[in-house]
C-alpha cells in the first residue's frame, strides 16, 4: 500500500510524484558477511585479559568470545604478510 502525502508541499509532492523506485540491489545479509571456518580450541587466558573482554562485550554488545577472535585474527593477519 503507497501512502499519499496530501499535505507535504509543492516541491516535496512533485519530488515524490517524479522519483523513480529502483530494484535492491544490495545482497542478503548472509552474503554481506561472509563466515569463516572456525576451529574450537580450549585456551587458558589470565583473569584480567578476560575481565577487560567481558566489559568492552558489555558495553559493545558483542559477544567477548567475537572480540578476542577478532583480536588474534588482525594480529595473525599482520604478521603473516
Amino acid at each position: 500500500m503507497k501512502t499519499r502525502y496530501t499535505n507535504a508541499p509543492e516541491d516535496i509532492r512533485e519530488a515524490i510524484s517524479s522519483a523513480k523506485e529502483i530494484e535492491d540491489f544490495l545482497p542478503s545479509p548472509e552474503k554481506l558477511v561472509p563466515k569463516e571456518e572456525t576451529k574450537k580450541i580450549t585456551i587458558i587466558l589470565s583473569k584480567k585479559s578476560i575481565d577487560f573482554f567481558k566489559q568492552a562485550s558489555e558495553e559493545s554488545h558483542v559477544p567477548y568470545q567475537q572480540l578476542i577472535r577478532k583480536v588474534l585474527d588482525t594480529y595473525s593477519e599482520h604478521y603473516s604478510k
